[in-house]
């Protein structure tokens, strides 16, 4: 599908996408998120890991002090905020995103120098529509039914296109009323998040119409359960289908890709592009 040039501004500098596809790599400071738990709680492994997503062709990269896999239990404001502000603080020379939806964390990391703020309640909490839009930061609005521990539960829905779209339809016109300009707003359809794999197929086959929405569309679907049920490959070994659905979600509309796996999803943009072009 055509794409437009778009300036998406983010607090500290704009990243041009549309034409252009944007990497955001994953760093998860937590000991049990679904694929690399574990990895980097440590402060210092994880601020040297975002450095190594950036070298590879990361665009932005985003830091989560608490999982939000299916299953996984809450932490502690403290603890998130334990986990998460270290590895902020030491990043502030490149576009960092903070995986949060708890308000605490949300301020303390605009403090810290946050770009953006990722939230998987689409600024739900109270005061967190007014805090970020106080700030300068980018945020990504996302989708999800449930919570994380129970969410993947048999989800229902009479109709998952209809609802994810008028859900982020909503969120980006209760942002705009906050405050924020539509060019720092990002949405995403959070597939995996209290969806089947059928409804994360689905919202992949309809992604034109959350893209028509205006603003850029974040796909993740990198490691992801769903990739397992199709392939019947573990966690470790889904690199393949990560790739296929970066590229499909590229031919859908999305313009940012959430991924682990940052050198190899590049080299899928690259050949898209030229193939393109």
């Amino acid at each position: 599908m055509t794409r437009r040039p778009y300036v998406w501004k983010l607090a500290h500098t704009e990243l041009l996408c549309g034409e252009r596809t944007l990497i955001m790599g994953v760093v998860n400071v937590t000991p049990d998120s679904f694929s690399d738990g574990g990895r980097f709680e440590d402060a210092e492994a994880a601020i040297a890991h975002a450095y190594r997503l950036v070298e590879e062709g990361a665009d932005i990269v985003d830091v989560g002090g608490e999982s939000t896999r299916p299953g996984a239990a809450p932490v502690s404001v403290e603890e998130e905020l334990r986990r998460v502000l270290p590895v902020v603080r030491q990043l502030r020379e490149i576009p960092v995103s903070v995986d949060t939806h708890r308000l605490e964390v949300m301020r303390a990391a605009i403090d810290q120098g946050a770009s953006m703020i990722n939230d998987v309640d689409a600024l739900a909490a109270p005061g967190a529509l007014e805090a970020v839009a106080r700030s300068q930061c980018a945020v990504c609005l996302m989708h999800k039914k449930g919570e994380p521990a129970t969410m993947q539960r048999d989800p229902y829905y009479d109709d998952v296109v209809g609802e994810v779209e008028g859900f982020l339809r909503e969120r980006i016109v209760a942002a705009e009323r906050a405050g924020m300009r539509k060019d720092r707003i990002v949405v995403d359809p959070g597939f995996g998040f209290g969806k089947t794999l059928e409804h994360n197929l689905a919202l992949l086959r309809n992604l034109p119409r959350i893209a028509a929405l205006g603003v850029p569309v974040l796909a993740g679907w990198s490691r992801k359960s769903s990739l397992g049920k199709i392939t019947g490959s573990p966690e470790g070994e889904r690199l393949p289908a990560s790739l296929a659905m970066a590229l499909l979600s590229l031919e859908r509309g999305a313009t940012i890709l959430r991924v682990h796996d940052v050198r190899e999803t590049k080299d899928v943009v690259e050949v898209w592009r030229a193939f393109k072009e």
